[in-house]
């Protein structure tokens, strides 16, 4: 966890958990509360627009902090359930439903045409911040995942780079080049648990992960394909083994694409830019792996992250404020880049493409190349989809990696434990 406090009394308090930093005892001249994940790539381009926020508005410092993903979702829950939520939220599409049903967010509804202005915000993602007909999520950005390549590695192995009809199949058979030409690189991170690469690979058999009612949306037989698939690619070594995936805390830096044991991962296509930055070899974003020859239809265009307003805040005019700053801003538009996605501003797209890198109008230009790769947006996933993705499916692929469990088991156990926290859920 990184906290970034302007005193050191401050960050005592917090260290603390004191009472002054709860939101019943704060005023307004107190400032706007901000958490989010992330690199420090992210945050440093965070920082900078909060600094601008204040020095632009006059508005007291933002006091923030940020982790990494796997961390960051027990952080929240923690000071959501304790009452110390921050005021300002960065939440994933996968979690909203859940925040916003649980009474935990603030509907922005009231705010919209006012001092929240998205009138030139694309409609699909305005439609993805509402639940139940509210509006809850600011997107800060157009995304979603993909496959990022280590493109150097597969070049010095004298192999294709991934393309838009790579298929699993087509990387097993590069095992043994690629592995001669790398050492002891592995071609995939394993993504047996990767629940976006799960997703993906359901969508293209035409199938999903839930269904618009929030129910299960796969079988048992579903699962022991996928699983068996990734037991497969372990045993011919295009993956990396268990024991090195167990290291990954979910951080960029803890990474297998970037601490070099695999030349992919399963990231978002905005991450290029971060990613890049701490690699040596080029890099390249790319749809993810084809689950047959002509699979259709899997990716989609997601909010990469939203800004949602804690229930308890005390100071919500003021993030509003910052919201609406963060993302209409044009000098904040230069500051953020694509590291959050393709700006869902139109105003903001337009004013950032004339100085984009070349690196950054791969993230640009990624949705626009996917062709009949491109699907629509699912309905959000289910309250209890966040558990169901780390505590389950994450579990159980590491139990079957290790060999604990079979894949045929593994699947048993992950549609039926599914069924029951979506029961439990509901």
């Amino acid at each position: 966890m990184n906290t970034r406090r302007r005193t050191v009394l401050q960050g005592a308090l917090a260290l603390l958990g004191a009472a002054a930093l709860a939101p019943a005892a704060r005023a307004q001249s107190e400032g706007v509360r901000a958490i989010f994940w992330g690199g420090q790539a992210r945050a440093e381009r965070t920082f900078a627009v909060f600094d601008l926020f204040q020095k632009k508005l006059g508005a007291a410092p933002v006091v923030s902090e940020f982790m990494g993903f796997n961390d960051y979702w027990p952080k929240v829950a923690t000071q959501t359930a304790g009452g110390n939520a921050p005021d300002l939220i960065q939440m994933d599409y996968r979690y909203i439903v859940e925040y916003a049903k649980r009474g935990a967010l603030t509907p922005l509804d009231d705010y919209l045409g006012s001092v929240l202005d998205l009138g030139d915000f694309d409609a699909d993602q305005i439609e993805a911040g509402r639940v139940d007909g509210k509006f809850y999520g600011v997107s800060m950005g157009a995304g979603g995942f993909c496959l990022q390549v280590n493109a150097s590695a597969f070049e010095r192995a004298g192999l294709p780079v991934p393309g838009p009809s790579t298929t699993y199949a087509e990387l097993a058979a590069m095992v043994g080049d690629f592995n001669a030409a790398n050492g002891e690189m592995r071609m995939l991170q394993d993504g047996s648990g990767n629940e976006p690469a799960l997703e993906n690979w359901l969508r293209q058999r035409g199938k999903a992960l839930y269904t618009p009612e929030g129910e299960l949306a796969f079988d048992t037989a579903d699962a022991a394909e996928w699983f068996t698939l990734w037991a497969d690619l372990r045993g011919k070594e295009a993956c990396v083994t268990a024991e090195q995936q167990a290291v990954s805390t979910g951080t960029i830096d803890t990474s297998m694409l970037v601490t070099g044991r695999a030349a992919s991962g399963f990231t978002g296509v905005n991450e290029l830019i971060a990613y890049q930055a701490l690699v040596k070899d080029r890099l390249a974003v790319t749809n993810m792996p084809l689950a047959m020859a002509g699979g259709k239809g899997g990716q989609y265009r997601k909010p990469t992250m939203m800004w949602t307003l804690a229930q308890t805040s005390k100071v919500k005019d003021e993030a509003v404020k910052l919201i609406n700053f963060f993302v209409r801003d044009l000098e904040a538009a230069s500051l953020l880049g694509l590291e959050r996605g393709i700006p869902s501003s139109a105003a903001s797209r337009e004013h950032i493409t004339a100085g984009l890198t070349d690196l950054e109008r791969q993230t640009l230009d990624f949705f626009a190349n996917l062709g009949e790769l491109l699907g629509p947006i699912p309905p959000p996933p289910p309250s209890a989809a966040g558990e169901i993705s780390t505590s389950l499916l994450g579990t159980l692929s590491q139990e079957i990696a290790f060999g604990a469990k079979s894949p045929e088991d593994g699947a048993a156990q992950l549609v039926s434990g599914a069924k029951d926290i979506l029961a439990r859920a509901g």
